[in-house]
């Protein structure tokens, strides 16, 4: 389950970069500018890291966009009497971490100082997108919360577990003490068998994790749930670890319990 949760979490990342990358930004020039200008400048913007995607839209171009949604182009010219008045624009789609006001702000600033009095208008949704991050990042808090309150059960779940398993070998870690063991020698075995216990688990938990990932792409065909490799091993090295720290700790805990114990009380 809590794989489950930091899986859904990294894809919910690489869903929130692609719909942040598909943001676009309309760039609208000076009416002293033509075409040749403005295709360089598209040259040069499409050498930038702040950008995913840069392309040059022809006024013919942005006036076929109006064909299929109820007014043709011979219909649009028509009506502004063979004119078509489209400036020709440049559009661009920042990269993720761009896809912001904060990176906007940036990249505007940018435009101007790279290109001084050739830029009038740079034209977006200022609304959206900061919807966009918003409601990405509740839904990542979300998950989060949801994360951390199944860490605390299932730490809670294990560690009972552990204790009832050390229950029944309580005479034999007292026996130990008892002949001279000291205490760190009576933890290794039981220390060592968690972190195996751990692994085990985190392999298991992933193995299952990929059969529900792949199961859930080959049934539901309105999203894919995709990682990249970084992302996969991330919530491996995430599980492993989960999986050694909570069955440590708790055997660690039980363990100094049973030693500090007064034989009578072993009976208890």
């Amino acid at each position: 389950m809590i794989g489950l949760i930091l899986g859904g979490v990294l894809g919910i990342r690489g869903l929130e970069k692609q719909v942040k990358e598909d943001v676009q930004v309309d760039l609208f020039f000076s009416s002293e500018l033509n075409e040749t200008d403005i295709k360089l400048i598209e040259i040069e913007l499409q050498q930038w890291s702040e950008f995913s995607e840069v392309y040059f839209v022809s006024p013919e171009r942005a006036m076929q966009e109006f064909e299929g949604v109820g007014t043709g182009k011979e219909e649009m010219l028509a009506i502004l009497d063979g004119e078509n008045p489209i400036p020709p624009t440049i559009v661009f789609k920042p990269k993720a971490k761009f896809a912001n006001k904060k990176g906007m702000l940036l990249i505007d600033e940018k435009l101007n100082a790279n290109f001084p009095g050739s830029i009038s208008e740079v034209s977006y949704s200022e609304a959206s997108l900061e919807d966009v991050n918003i409601g990405f990042q509740q839904f990542i808090y979300l998950l989060l919360g949801v994360a951390l309150l199944l860490v605390v059960i299932a730490v809670a779940m294990i560690n009972n577990t552990i204790r009832l398993a050390l229950y029944a070998k309580r005479f034999t870690i007292k026996t130990m003490q008892l002949v001279g063991a000291k205490g760190g020698f009576i933890r290794r075995p039981f220390i060592i068998q968690a972190i195996i216990q751990g692994v085990l688990s985190a392999i298991f938990g992933m193995f299952l994790l990929v059969v529900v990932f792949y199961t859930s792409n080959n049934i539901f065909d309105t999203f894919e749930i995709t990682f990249s490799q970084e992302s996969f091993i991330m919530l491996a090295v995430a599980l492993l670890s989960l999986g050694i720290f909570m069955t440590v700790l708790s055997t660690w805990f039980a363990l100094n319990k049973y030693l500090r114990m007064s034989i009578d009380d072993l009976y208890s």
